[in-house]
């Protein structure tokens, strides 16, 4: 599969939703973009289905719904990257979801093996450069231990879920042996502790203090559609991007879904805001609004995220690398990458 410019489908999908006389959707989330104010109204509009919101830290999210138990008011849960979904499957606050729509429109490796969460969107993990600076960049994952970069790179700590989920991904494609050297060899290139986010990565190529960084692509999207603090468009003029791995595994996609709630009051009612996400009209906004991939192929890009160009996404099973957090955390903690 490859992401191109837009192709753009018909909303099928969403017109099939039944339309509801009243009804309401408890949604407990962790995304926390204005920008999906759009998706819920539409929702509203499409179904009569009113939509309240409880937002908050993920893992927070996750123990309420354990407290609360089977009195939780939770019907959907929606929080970003793998790592998170498979913590809410493994507390066993989420149900499985027989749904045709969802198995027809969402790619195996987006949902999980028991059907308790799906992939909505999607976020590549890519190496960016200054392009004044690194006349040859790294055009691999494992590229980025190679001594040649030295103290040119930049990168999250070990504690964010985005460094966990790429190593994990690591261990799946490469084994333990050769992903423990390659974040060896990170480390050993690092220009500087690990730090901040993922903007905050972009911000350091425009400084001068990382001359290689590692970001997902919705950061440096935002920055191509809006004015972002720091990453101007003039600042960022000279930052270039490499998609990796393209001519094997293909590029790391982190992800962001959710499922229906263990003991959901309104179940229909949350399987029917599943299967609005994986519409093409939910889908086509998650890039529009916030600049992300869909997760249904096919589906229109907005300019921002078009511009970045077409590209070779991982299709590695994200429920196996979910599995793996624990070992790269393990990894992280042996070679001192903080």
């Amino acid at each position: 599969m490859r992401f191109a410019p837009p192709l753009t489908l018909a909303f099928a999908t969403l017109m099939a939703l039944p339309a509801y006389a009243d009804g309401e959707l408890n949604l407990y989330s962790s995304r926390h973009y204005d920008t999906d104010e759009r998706l819920y109204s539409d929702f509203t509009e499409a179904t009569g289905i009113t939509i309240n919101r409880i937002e908050g830290n993920a893992d927070e999210l996750i123990a309420r719904m354990q407290a609360e138990g089977q009195n939780s008011p939770a019907d959907v849960l929606l929080t970003v990257d793998t790592s998170r979904l498979k913590r809410a499957k493994d507390a066993g606050v989420l149900q499985s979801v027989d749904s045709d729509i969802l198995e027809k429109r969402i790619p195996g490796y987006l949902q999980d093996a028991d059907n308790e969460w799906f992939g909505f969107s999607q976020r590549a993990r890519i190496i960016f450069y200054d392009k004044t600076r690194v006349p040859n960049p790294p055009q691999t994952y494992l590229d980025l231990a190679d001594p040649a970069y030295k103290g040119q790179v930049c990168h999250r700590s070990s504690t964010a879920v985005y460094s966990q989920t790429l190593l994990a991904a690591m261990i799946q494609n490469f084994g333990e042996e050769k992903a423990k050297a390659w974040a060896q060899g990170m480390v050993d290139n690092f220009a500087r502790d690990p730090q901040g986010g993922d903007t905050d990565q972009l911000r350091g190529l425009v400084s001068g203090e990382c001359d290689i960084a590692i970001s997902n692509t919705y950061y440096f999207a935002r920055a191509l559609r809006t004015e972002v603090k720091g990453l101007e468009k003039d600042a960022i003029a000279n930052i270039g991007w490499v998609f990796p791995s393209q001519n094997a595994e293909g590029a790391h996609m982190n992800l962001s879904g959710g499922g229906v709630a263990v003991h959901a009051p309104n179940r229909d009612n949350a399987v029917a805001f599943l299967e609005y996400l994986a519409s093409d009209k939910a889908q086509e906004y998650f890039s529009a609004g916030n600049d992300e991939y869909p997760a249904v192929p096919g589906v229109g890009l907005s300019p921002s995220v078009a511009a970045l160009g077409m590209f070779k996404p991982d299709d590695v099973d994200l429920s196996a690398v979910a599995e793996n957090v624990p070992a790269a955390q393990k990894i992280f903690n042996e070679v001192g990458w903080k």
